[in-house]
C-alpha cells in the first residue's frame, strides 16, 4: 500500500476534483452535517480557495485514491503579533481511517504553519468526535484559555446574510 500526503494544487483538476468529492463525503457524514454540498459550493470553491493567498489544503492519497483532505486557513494572532494557521476541515473517508492519514496530514500542517512563521495551528472539533479529539491530544492540541479561573474558549458563529 502506497500513502502519499501532499499540498494541493488548485490549479490541477485531478487535486480540485479530489477537494470536491472528499469534501462531499465530509459534508455528508455526521460529523460534517449530513448533507451534500450545493451545486454552488461544488462549482464555486476551487476558484475560491484558489483566490485566496491565506488558503491551504492538504490531500493524503491511498495508491492513488483520494483519502483524506486537511483544508486550512491564514488568521494571524493579535497577542503574538504574528500569524496563525487555522484548520478548518480536517476529514478522512471510512473506508481509509486507521490508517494514520490524518496524523500525516496534520504533520504536514505543522511543517507549513512553521515554514510560514505561524505561532500557532488552531482548529475546532464537535464534543461528540471521541477519536478526533484523541488524535488531536495525542498531536499536543488542547482546549484555549488565557487564564484558569476564566475557563475555556467555547466556539461560536453567527449566520450572516450579505
Amino acid at each position: 500500500m502506497s500513502i502519499d500526503v501532499i499540498r494541493a494544487d488548485y490549479a490541477d483538476p485531478s487535486h480540485a476534483t479530489a477537494i470536491i468529492d472528499l469534501l462531499d463525503g465530509y459534508a455528508r457524514d455526521p460529523m460534517g452535517g449530513n448533507h451534500p454540498l450545493s451545486a454552488a459550493v461544488r462549482d464555486g470553491l476551487i476558484p475560491a480557495l484558489a483566490a485566496r493567498p491565506d488558503a491551504v489544503s492538504i490531500l493524503a492519497f491511498v495508491d492513488g485514491v483520494p483519502a483524506g483532505l486537511v483544508n486550512m486557513f491564514e488568521g494571524f494572532s493579535t497577542f503574538k503579533c504574528a500569524p496563525l494557521l487555522n484548520i478548518h476541515d480536517v476529514t478522512v473517508l471510512a473506508e481509509f481511517r486507521g490508517l494514520g492519514l490524518a496524523r500525516r496530514m496534520l504533520a504536514l500542517a505543522e511543517a507549513i504553519a512553521v515554514e510560514r512563521g505561524c505561532c500557532k495551528l488552531t482548529l475546532e472539533v464537535l464534543d461528540g468526535n471521541h477519536p478526533a479529539k484523541a488524535l488531536y491530544r495525542s498531536l499536543g492540541f488542547a482546549g484555549f484559555e488565557l487564564d484558569p479561573a476564566m475557563g475555556q474558549a467555547v466556539f461560536w458563529e453567527k449566520p450572516v446574510q450579505g
